[in-house]
């Protein structure tokens, strides 16, 4: 750096256009790379740059001038492919911007969708992976600008890290549907270079805006698969206004479906648990269902057939979606928030004589998961959890379990106790 030029050039503190001005600043002290050169190179080296360390006041700073680390130290369990087991792997969080939050991860739950994703089931993994999109912690870290967390504040960060915030979707509180919206793990940050690393890790810097308060009264690791299947259940029952005149169907008593009915009685909603089991039954009734159907019982079906306005089919394995259709009453809602790897198949003569709303809801934007965790907190609805050690076997023996449905009703990972 002895080559630094006499007057350095001013530069604009516009983020957007941040690793371009770093690249320049380079150039002119004689480091001769282009803006894809410099990204490469900082994704190869896991370097974590902000604009605060390598610019003070508009002028470019080095390492040389400033004593400011550039990242934290983090570690995590991930796979580097669908076939290899989890292992211990050393990564890389930014230092906080103005904007961000450390958070220290005390939990993070287990959906199935990590499991779709570890085993790139929906043919669209990235390794190495670091999965976990429910996670709740302790604020460590604060950036200057951020006004609604202080260091010790409880935290969860849900299913996505970041979004453009410019859109139409965006500012309709609609962040999850953003073109650019970056999923907490299995994506990158915004400069489409930078890959994320999810909650099966001990720390995460994650934007202000998408980092929600957890309620004091829910204890943290029953809160945090709120952050992904809270979410996913909520939307849609506030979309389709459910309340003590909707008479609601869960199909599916898993991590899903049991939080599904807590959340519609809490509603006062008229609440049907349809599973193919008769075994689930009680734990419908005591979680708060009014009635139960067995999807196996051509009797019971036939005899339900026009009684529901609303169902919510949480199930992710191929299954006939006609008998369930049958269900609805005239001009009634299917909703699908489960992922099945196969197609759903609807006879046309049903979407003709019943004409049904056919749909589907992805989590929810920012707005209405913090909306999600006030009501949660009010109602004192957490998930029923078993938490679990968190190491690369318990992690591979959970995700067996939950392929089986053998949990009541989602694991937990204790992180806090981790890496230790």
């Amino acid at each position: 750096m002895n080559d630094r030029i006499d007057r350095p050039t001013k530069f604009s503190k516009d983020e957007e256009h941040y690793p371009e001005q770093a690249a320049l600043a380079l150039q002119e002290w004689g480091v001769p790379l282009s803006i894809d050169e410099f990204l490469n190179l900082s994704k190869r080296y896991a370097l974590s740059f902000n604009k605060s360390h390598l610019f003070s006041n508009g002028t470019p700073t080095t390492a040389s001038n400033t004593t400011s680390p550039i990242s934290i130290a983090a570690k995590a369990y991930a796979v580097d492919s669908e076939s290899t087991p989890f292992k211990l792997f050393n990564l890389e969080r930014r230092m906080p911007a103005a904007d961000d939050v450390v958070i220290r991860i005390h939990y993070c739950g287990i959906c199935h969708t990590d499991i779709h994703q570890v085993y790139n089931e929906w043919h669209s993994s990235k390794y190495p992976m670091v999965p976990g999109h429910e996670i709740t912690g302790i604020v460590e870290q604060v950036g200057s600008s951020v006004k609604h967390f202080r260091v010790g504040d409880t935290a969860g960060v849900g299913c996505m890290v970041d979004s453009c915030r410019k859109c139409h979707l965006c500012k309709k509180d609609a962040e999850q549907n953003c073109a650019d919206s970056c999923l907490t793990y299995n994506s990158t940050e915004l400069d489409k270079v930078t890959p994320t690393y999810g909650g099966y890790s001990n720390i995460i810097t994650v934007k202000e805006h998408f980092v929600c308060k957890i309620p004091k009264n829910l204890p943290l690791d029953a809160a945090a698969p709120l952050l992904c299947a809270g979410i996913t259940l909520y939307s849609p029952l506030r979309r389709y206004k459910a309340d003590k005149n909707t008479r609601l169907a869960i199909v599916g008593l898993g991590g899903l479906g049991h939080i599904g009915v807590k959340l519609g009685a809490a509603m006062d909603a008229h609440v049907t648990v349809i599973s193919t089991s008769e075994s689930k039954r009680d734990d419908a009734m005591k979680l708060g269902a009014k009635a139960f159907l067995v999807s196996k019982d051509n009797e019971q079906m036939k005899a339900a057939e026009n009684s529901i306005d609303l169902i919510i089919d949480t199930v992710s394995a191929p299954h006939d979606v006609a008998p369930l259709i049958n269900l609805l009453k005239f001009e009634g809602v299917y909703c699908a928030i489960g992922a099945p790897t196969k197609p759903l198949e609807i006879g046309a003569f049903t979407l003709l004589t019943k004409r049904p709303t056919i749909t589907g809801s992805l989590i929810g934007g920012m707005k209405e998961t913090q909306e999600m965790l006030d009501f949660c907190g009010k109602h004192n609805i957490t998930c029923d959890i078993e938490k679990i050690e968190a190491t690369p076997e318990t992690i591979k023996a959970a995700y067996d379990r939950t392929v089986k449905a053998d949990v009541k009703y989602r694991f937990v990972l204790d992180i806090l106790n981790a890496f230790k």
